[in-house]
């Protein structure tokens, strides 16, 4: 080959491998060699400035870029995010966009912002998210500018503001001490703004609280109305209840004060039994219990009064003078078991100091020729006596 072919193709290797590593350099720079995930962010609009290659932020540090925008038939705008593999985890699923820029005329990036109770969940490729907040564009501003200013009519609005001339005409002075008074007013309601806006945050449900209890309310106004009629016509019944309760008032007041002396002796002359049934409340209390099935018992198969009578054992005489009352005796209440006594049981006998024991001598008490009442109760009985050798115990 000669030197001139050599030449060339040394020449065209060499533009080749330049415009290799621009083109490397382009790609690198565009990121096109590194891997990305897609994410989905539906916005009301993209914003004017807004398009492919424009940053993904996450508290100031790039995560991503716009990979496309297409609109949508409902007139929203669907960005195409690459994301940054590696971002993602860092990232919540319940993150919020917000479409940003710099200033007013600068280009639009994709913000996203942390909510306040960040979900476990990291955000995830093929996620679809909602842009909340889009900045406002000055070509907005304009717009509605222009749509304001083409609603007044030219003629109106110099009249206004001839009008306005007239009025504050003159009164400078006191328009600037008033806005004086309401700047000192403001300075007042400062301190309790925090109070003001609870109070704004919990009206709603006062309100509704309220509107539930509207019905109750206007019943009780009705009610209270109807009242107050019947007072009003039952006015002079009134006066008269009044007077003979001012009659009566006098009279208790001179009756009290003429009987006030012998009311205080009675008083405290019952002072004494008052603190002896206050002691004695308890034995009071079983005997009148004792009583009550008596009194709450069914009545009588037949009219009339029922006797039951029964022979007993007699029990030790009394003897003079060990068996004498004690005067001032002391023992308390005794309740006796009372009011219930339980089946096959009968209240324990209290044995006190007066001398009177049933079995303090010992004795058996009364005792029987059993033989001989049967032989009289029942007739004469074959066989010999029981007792024969015992005659007066029992057989």
């Amino acid at each position: 080959m000669s030197r001139d072919a050599l030449r060339t193709l040394a020449g065209v290797a060499t533009i080749l491998m330049i415009a290799a590593i621009v083109a490397g350099a382009v790609v690198l720079f565009r990121g096109g060699t590194a891997e990305t995930v897609r994410v989905t962010v539906l916005s009301p609009r993209a914003g004017l400035v807004m398009g492919p290659d424009a940053k993904v932020k996450l508290h100031g540090a790039q995560v991503g870029k716009v990979a496309s925008i297409d609109s949508l038939p409902d007139g929203r705008a669907a960005i195409h995010l690459d994301m940054d593999p590696s971002a993602l985890q860092l990232i919540p699923a319940n993150a919020l966009v917000d479409i940003a820029s710099t200033t007013v005329f600068g280009a639009k990036y994709v913000q996203l912002v942390p909510p306040e109770h960040p979900s476990a969940e990291s955000m995830y490729a093929g996620q679809v998210l909602d842009a909340k907040n889009v900045t406002v564009e000055i070509n907005t501003v304009f717009q509605q500018l222009v749509s304001v200013l083409s609603q007044i009519q030219p003629e109106k609005l110099n009249e206004t503001l001839g009008a306005l001339a007239q009025a504050f005409s003159g009164r400078g002075e006191q328009f600037g001490q008033t806005l004086e008074d309401l700047d000192a007013l403001m300075v007042k309601l400062d301190p309790s703004l925090s109070n003001l806006s609870h109070d704004i945050a919990v009206a709603p449900h006062v309100i509704n609280a309220y509107a539930d209890s509207a019905a109750d309310l206007v019943s009780i106004a009705e009610n209270a109305t109807q009242l107050s009629d019947t007072i009003v016509d039952h006015q002079q019944d009134l006066d008269t209840l009044l007077v003979s309760a001012i009659g009566l008032a006098d009279i208790g007041n001179d009756v009290l004060a003429t009987n006030s002396a012998p009311l205080t002796n009675v008083l405290h002359l019952l002072v004494p039994t008052t603190d002896l049934t206050n002691q004695y409340n308890k034995a009071i209390t079983c005997a009148l219990a004792g009583m009550e099935p008596l009194a709450t018992g069914p009545p009588q198969p037949l009219p009339g009064v029922m006797l039951l009578n029964s022979f007993l054992l007699g029990t030790e005489r009394y003897r003079y003078p060990g068996n004498l009352p004690k005067v001032a005796a002391k023992g308390g209440p005794q309740c006796m078991d009372l009011p219930n006594v339980g089946f096959d049981h009968r209240p324990p006998y209290v044995v006190t100091d007066i001398d009177a024991n049933p079995a303090q001598y010992g004795n058996q008490g009364i005792l029987l020729n059993a033989d001989a009442l049967k032989q009289a109760l029942f007739g004469p009985i074959d066989g010999p006596p029981r007792n024969t050798a015992q005659i007066g115990q029992p057989g």
